[in-house]
């Protein structure tokens, strides 16, 4: 019936229920459609039918002369449950009754009667996601609701593109070859209203969109034993499936029903890369030095309470994620410690698997915390030979070279071997080698001082048997001693 009707009547229709009447037709009947699936309610069935029997109707004298509204005895309307979902589901009866809701509830301009006000539902919310930013809401969330006792459940969906969001989409760049940055997505989430809630997929999830089905997200491989994989829940891409027109598009999701409640939303939105972000970080991000040193000093104030006074904390200048030198010190308003990580790898790393935690203390870091330190990276560019700082008590810091660099400095000068000798004297060359070249004089480093000292008394002895025998000499024993022999 909705699909039939002229944009008169799509106004109608959509002022009776408060909704905004502006637009082309192919909005107007987009808008249409989503009030017959979201916001079944008797007077809005009774409505359209009127419309439909106002339209079609036989009565010539009803068609040149339109009757004005006319509230009629109570009757029972046959609506399908499920319209436009082509399901088997049998049809369910509502009842209306006779209530002059111009009498209640007055008039609107246009004469048309007002609904009665509902009950403010609180409404499904999904966290930010911070490489998407979200440009128009296509569909709010909505609950994926069952329709009968089968495992396996399907829920559609039927939507259209509006000219200005199918320019977005084309005139977008491409992040890689057939990614568009500007994107449909659909999210899925938990129904729960108290909280925004993180993207969480339900079991055995298909989703088909138009005629062909789209990828979703597979599982991490776990290697440790008995943990069971991961799957990363993260907004699905429709955007190359679709009809970018004016053509309506319908999204199948296919989903298992064991006990928890999920919804879903349509968003358009824009990827943003981690270069993109750390730009943002940087020019909205930054803590001015002086603050950064005012927290250091409170950090290290004296605590009246404590026995153990702190005169300084030390700040390792090594990015605890990759191990390298920080170019960008980062770290969240929330953590309670000095030390900072690189900003660079950690976007990048939470750009491929998000999981938005400090790698310093492993407690929530997520990206509107995150703050660059300022007084650090002062540090950095006037520090390059130190890998180690220590912020003292009045907000100063000093470097700290290792230990190994303080005694690899020589204290003593070094001897080069066959350059000259220990005296300073030039060693003189020994004609009596081979073909008359001089030998050069070898040291080997592996004998010990007590071998040399053993083979100057050998020479000495040697010198003593040429002179002539020498006479035994005795051993004197000290009172109290025995000799062995």
């Amino acid at each position: 019936m909705v699909m039939s009707f002229r944009v008169s009547d799509l106004q109608m229709l959509l002022g009776f229920v408060g909704r905004s009447k502006s637009g082309l037709k192919h909005e107007l009947v987009t808008r249409a459609l989503q009030l017959v699936q979201f916001d079944c309610s008797p007077e809005v069935f009774k409505k359209i039918k009127e419309l439909y029997e106002t339209r079609y109707s036989k009565r010539s004298s009803e068609a040149a002369q339109p009757q004005p509204q006319q509230h009629r005895s109570a009757e029972a309307l046959s609506i399908h449950t499920n319209y436009d979902r082509g399901s088997t589901i049998p049809r369910t009866t509502i009842t209306t009754t006779n209530i002059d809701y111009p009498a209640l509830y007055g008039k609107y301009l246009n004469g048309l009667g007002r609904l009665p006000p509902k009950v403010a539902k609180p409404e499904v919310r999904l966290v930010k996601l911070p490489f998407y930013t979200t440009l128009d809401e296509l569909l709010k969330p909505t609950e994926l609701v069952p329709q009968n006792n089968e495992k396996l459940q399907e829920s559609p969906c039927i939507f259209a593109l509006t000219p200005r969001q199918v320019e977005l989409i084309r005139n977008s760049r491409e992040l890689q070859p057939g990614v568009k940055s500007v994107q449909v997505v659909l999210r899925i989430c938990y129904t729960d209203t108290s909280s925004p809630q993180e993207d969480q997929y339900p079991p055995n999830i298909a989703v088909k969109v138009n005629h062909s089905y789209c990828s979703v997200p597979g599982y991490y491989p776990s290697n440790k034993p008995g943990v069971e994989p991961k799957r990363p829940c993260r907004p699905i891409n429709l955007t190359h499936l679709m009809y970018l027109s004016a053509a309506t598009n319908r999204i199948t999701v296919t989903w298992g029903n064991y006990g928890k409640s999920y919804s879903v939303g349509l968003y358009l939105v824009r990827q943003m890369t981690s270069a993109e972000l750390l730009q943002r970080l940087k020019t909205i991000g930054i803590k001015h030095p002086e603050l950064c040193k005012a927290l250091v000093k409170e950090k290290l104030r004296l605590d009246p309470d404590s026995e153990i006074a702190t005169t300084g904390v030390r700040v390792s200048l090594i990015c605890p994620l990759v191990k390298m030198r920080l170019s960008v010190p980062c770290r969240a308003e929330t953590c309670a410690h000095l030390q900072c990580f690189d900003a660079v790898f950690y976007l990048q790393m939470n750009e491929k698997k998000p999981t938005w935690m400090c790698p310093v203390c492993d407690k929530p870091a997520p990206y509107d915390q995150l703050i660059i330190d300022g007084l650090l990276s002062k540090i950095l560019t006037e520090c390059e030979d130190a890998d180690e700082i220590e912020y003292l008590v009045d907000g100063s810091w000093c470097p700290i070279r290792a230990e190994k660099e303080r005694s690899c400095s020589p204290q003593c000068p070094i001897l080069v071997l066959g350059s000259s000798d220990v005296n300073g004297l030039l060693p003189t060359p020994n004609t009596n080698g081979e073909n008359g070249k001089a030998t050069a004089d070898v040291v080997d480093l592996t004998l010990d001082s007590s071998s040399s000292e053993e083979e100057e008394e050998e020479d000495e002895e040697e010198d003593d048997d040429d002179e002539g025998p020498q006479p035994k000499r005795r051993c004197s024993y000290e009172k109290g001693l025995v000799s062995a022999c």
